[in-house]
């Protein structure tokens, strides 16, 4: 969600670096997040204001400048609204580095799903790459790095692990064995709930 607010932004050539004007963007547009809705490889349709905008949250441009947008106090409180109103619909798997802390603290079963550095970076330049994007291994590194350092070290919702979640380190596992671990928690969830 703090991807679509950014290419929303940079889409309608709001200064990044201008709070206010970010923040009132972040309270108007209306996100949603969907199961797919084509058949092109995607995992969900994200969609603003009706618009699909799946594949264009997860250009270089928006990589660069999703951090500084996902610090502003303000869009936090806008995206953790909306966020909120899609996991109360219930039966909802949401991904975001706050979510088990901030977003829905009360959820009955919060993951935290990490890899190395290197690998995230490996994934993240194979998906550029199968889009036929220009990739380097290198830079997508750097900025997988730095979008770390700024979301564990923001003063608001910063990137952690909540007390209570489970860790799983994906580090060399293929999505179904990532799966698989995930939905052995998920039924170990529901027989206890």
């Amino acid at each position: 969600m703090y991807r679509a607010v950014t290419h929303i932004a940079l889409s309608r050539s709001l200064p990044i670096s201008d709070e206010a004007a970010v923040t009132a963007l972040a309270e108007q547009v209306q996100i949603d997040i969907l199961p797919p809705d084509a058949n092109d490889g995607r995992q969900y349709t994200v969609r603003a204001d009706g618009r699909d905008i799946t594949w264009d949250i997860r250009s270089r441009e928006v990589d660069a400048n999703v951090s500084p947008v996902s610090a502003y106090a303000g869009v936090r409180r806008a995206m953790t609204a909306q966020q909120r109103r899609i996991g109360l619909r219930g039966r909802v798997v949401m991904v975001g580095r706050d979510i088990g802390t901030v977003v829905l603290p009360e959820a009955d079963l919060k993951i935290y799903l990490d890899a190395s550095e290197r690998e995230r970076a490996h994934r993240r330049y194979l998906e550029r790459a199968q889009r036929g994007e220009p990739v380097d291994f290198d830079a997508v590194l750097r900025e997988i790095q730095r979008r770390d350092q700024i979301d564990s070290s923001r003063s608001i919702a910063p990137l952690k692990k909540a007390d209570d979640a489970v860790y799983i380190d994906s580090t060399g596992l293929s999505v179904p064995q990532v799966m698989e671990r995930v939905l052995n928690l998920v039924e170990a969830t529901s027989r206890v709930g």
